[in-house]
C-alpha cells in the first residue's frame, strides 16, 4: 500500500502553532551564536557588563534558553509517531520511508552546519531520530518510561560527579576563558572574508558536534523525542478537549516549577550546580509547560484563528529555520553587513522579532499559492519518490 504524508486537511493546528512558536524561541536563543563567539564563551552570564544587557540576558535565560530545543524535540517525536500511526492504520511500511527521511534530514543539517552556520540542530535530530524509529513499536507507556529512566539516570550521574568533585557549589566565574579562540572567531566573522568565516565555522563545528555531543544527545534530546512520541500515541493533543484537567495540571506544574528551577542561578548562587539544573532540568519542564499552555488556549476557536499566521510559519518550520541562519549570517558577518559584535542584547532581540514577523508575513503570502514549504516539499519528494500532492 502507498504511504502518503499528512495532507493539509489532516493537519493539527495546535502542533503547527507550537512549531511556529518554537521558531521564535529558537531564533532568540540562536541570536547570541550569530553575533558572539558562542562556542568559546564559557559562561554567557559573565560576558555582558551593561545592566540592561545583563537583565535581558537573564530573562532570556529563564523564559527561552534551554526550553525550546526540548519543545521542538518533543514535537519532532510527536510528528514521527503520527506518521507511524498513520502507516499502521493504512497498512503501509513505516520502516521503508522513515530511515530514508532521517538520512536526508541529516544531510540537510550537515550542509547547513558546514556552509551556513555551525549551530545546526537538524543533524542531531536526525541522528536521534534513527533511535526513535527503532523504539517506535513500543507502547506509549514504555516510550515514556524509557525516556524518564535514560534522562533521569544520565542527569543523576552528572550531578553526582558535580557533588563529588565539589563543582556543584563552585561559582561559574572561576571558569577559564580561551581568549585566543575568542579573538580568532571575532576576527574571522567580524573582519574576515567568506573563506575566513568558512574556516572558523569548521573550527566551531568541531566543538559543537564533538563526539561527546552525539553521545549526550541520546540521553537528552532522544528522551524528549520519546516523550513526544508517547504523547502522540495517546493522542493527547488531538483529544485535548477530553483531557483539559491533565493539560491544566501540566501547564501549572510546567510553568511554575520550570520558572522556579530556571531562576536558581539568578535569584540564588551562580554555581555550576544551579546552572546545570537551570538548563537540563528546568528547561525541559518549562518546555512541557509551554506545550500545555498552547494546547489549552488553542482549544478556543478565536485564539486558534488569531494564531493562524503562527501556524502557517509552523507548517514550513524547516524552511524558515534555515532562512534564519542565512539572514543572520548575512547581517552579522563581514562578508554581509558586518554587525558581528556590534549589537547589544536588546538590539539582538529587536532583530530577532523583526525577522520573525517578516517570516510570518512570508509564510502567509507563500501559502496563498503553495501547500508546502520549499524545503518540506523537496524532502517529501526525495523521501517518497514522485511528487505528492496534498488533498
Amino acid at each position: 500500500m502507498e504511504f502518503r504524508p499528512v495532507g493539509s486537511n489532516e493537519r493539527i493546528a495546535t502542533l503547527d502553532i507550537l512549531r511556529g512558536f518554537s521558531l521564535l524561541g529558537i531564533l532568540l536563543v540562536n541570536m547570541f551564536g550569530f553575533y558572539l563567539p558562542m562556542p568559546h564563551i564559557a559562561d554567557l552570564s559573565n560576558w555582558f557588563s551593561e545592566a540592561q544587557d545583563i537583565i535581558l540576558q537573564q530573562l532570556l535565560d529563564i523564559y527561552v534558553q534551554s526550553s525550546f530545543y526540548p519543545l521542538f524535540s518533543m514535537l519532532f517525536g510527536y510528528g514521527l509517531a503520527m506518521q507511524f500511526l498513520k502507516a499502521k492504520q493504512t497498512g503501509a511500511s513505516f520502516y521503508r520511508f522513515a530511515p530514508k527521511r532521517m538520512v536526508i534530514l541529516f544531510a540537510v543539517g550537515m550542509l547547513h552546519a558546514i556552509f551556513i552556520w555551525w549551530g545546526d540542530i537538524l543533524a542531531t535530530y536526525a541522528f536521534c531520530g534513527v533511535f526513535l524509529i527503532a523504539l517506535m513499536r513500543l507502547p506509549a507507556k514504555w516510550l515514556l518510561i524509557i525516556a524518564i529512566i535514560v534522562n533521569g539516570l544520565y542527569h543523576a550521574f552528572i550531578l553526582s560527579l558535580y557533588k563529588v568533585s565539589g563543582m556543584f557549589t563552585m561559582t561559574t566565574d572561576s571558569m577559564s576563558v580561551d581568549i585566543e579562540a575568542i579573538q580568532s572567531a571575532i576576527a574571522a566573522y567580524g573582519v574576515g572574508n567568506w573563506a575566513d568565516a568558512f574556516s572558523q565555522r569548521l573550527v566551531d563545528l568541531s566543538i559543537q558536534m564533538s563526539g561527546f555531543m552525539w553521545i549526550s544527545s541520546l540521553f537528552t534530546i532522544l528522551p524528549y523525542m520519546l516523550i513526544g512520541a508517547a504523547l502522540a500515541k495517546w493522542r493527547l493533543i488531538e483529544r485535548a478537549k477530553e483531557k483539559l484537567v491533565l493539560w491544566f495540571v501540566l501547564a501549572l506544574v510546567g510553568i511554575g516549577v520550570g520558572i522556579y528551577v530556571k531562576s536558581l542561578p539568578i535569584v540564588g548562587a551562580q554555581t555550576f550546580g544551579n546552572e546545570y539544573l537551570q538548563v537540563y532540568i528546568g528547561g525541559p519542564i518549562l518546555a512541557l509547560g509551554y506545550i500545555a499552555v498552547v494546547t489549552l488556549i488553542t482549544q478556543l476557536p478565536v485564539i486558534a484563528k488569531i494564531l493562524t499566521p503562527v501556524a502557517k510559519a509552523g507548517r514550513m518550520s524547516m524552511t524558515l529555520y534555515i532562512m534564519q541562519s542565512i539572514v543572520c549570517t548575512a547581517l552579522f558577518y563581514n562578508w554581509g553587513f558586518s554587525l558581528y559584535g556590534e549589537v547589544n542584547v536588546q538590539m539582538g532581540i529587536f532583530i530577532a522579532l523583526a525577522i520573525y514577523v517578516s517570516q510570518l508575513l512570508i509564510a502567509e503570502l507563500y501559502f496563498t499559492k503553495f501547500k508546502q514549504g520549499p524545503l518540506e516539499a523537496t524532502m517529501k519528494r526525495l523521501t517518497y519518490g514522485n511528487k505528492i500532492s496534498e488533498k
